[in-house]
């Protein structure tokens, strides 16, 4: 793959008799697993948490610390890929298993709907994060903080990203905040993100 911009989006799948230049790809192997059924995944699209194995890969943490190997010598990464690109042999980022949303039993990942955030010429950042709620189980909240002197409401926005996404992906509660926590590098720190008490 020559091009940059595909090159950054797509992780390539190793193993599968799956020809790559790269050497150590001849000894790594990959897979996509359901977190809730256990079962590899093996249509593209499908989000899975992303599983590798290979000699490059530490055997665990000292002092019986709970392992992320599995017992057939995967490390469990914590992030979630689906199987997409060309000839469906690379894999693209979804995001971290940890900050999935189920809402109604619906899986939102809070990414692809920050994505459409994004797209709001009004929003400068935004973060999405699971709020609990009684009858959802989790709803989808979203943190946003639109540009200096923006006339956008927060009722604009979501009209905006409803239209964009499925039904049940939209974000139901919104808050305005002037700034969102960063870290030292000014990465958004969702999990200092929550609603309004």
């Amino acid at each position: 793959m020559t091009d940059p911009t595909q090159r950054a989006r797509f992780f390539p799948r190793y193993g599968d008799g799956r020809q790559w230049t790269f050497p150590a790809a001849r000894h790594t192997r990959i897979k996509l697993v359901d977190p809730e059924s256990g079962a590899e995944i093996v249509e593209p699209g499908v989000p899975g948490e992303l599983y590798l194995k290979g000699p490059s890969l530490f055997a665990g943490y000292l002092d019986n610390v709970a392992s992320p190997i599995t017992p057939d010598g995967y490390l469990k990464t914590g992030d979630m890929f689906v199987i997409d690109g060309p000839n469906a042999e690379y894999l693209r980022y979804v995001d971290r298993a940890k900050d999935l949303i189920i809402r109604g039993g619906m899986n939102v990942y809070p990414r692809e709907v920050e994505e459409v955030l994004y797209t709001h010429p009004d929003v400068l950042e935004a973060a999405v994060v699971g709020v609990q709620d009684e009858t959802m189980g989790e709803e989808i909240g979203a943190a946003v903080a639109l540009r200096p002197g923006s006339s956008t409401t927060l009722d604009d926005v979501q009209a905006y990203v409803k239209e964009r996404i499925a039904a049940y992906k939209y974000p139901r509660q919104l808050w305005r905040l002037d700034e969102l926590p960063k870290g030292p590098t000014g990465k958004i720190l969702r999990r200092e993100v929550h609603p309004p008490a």
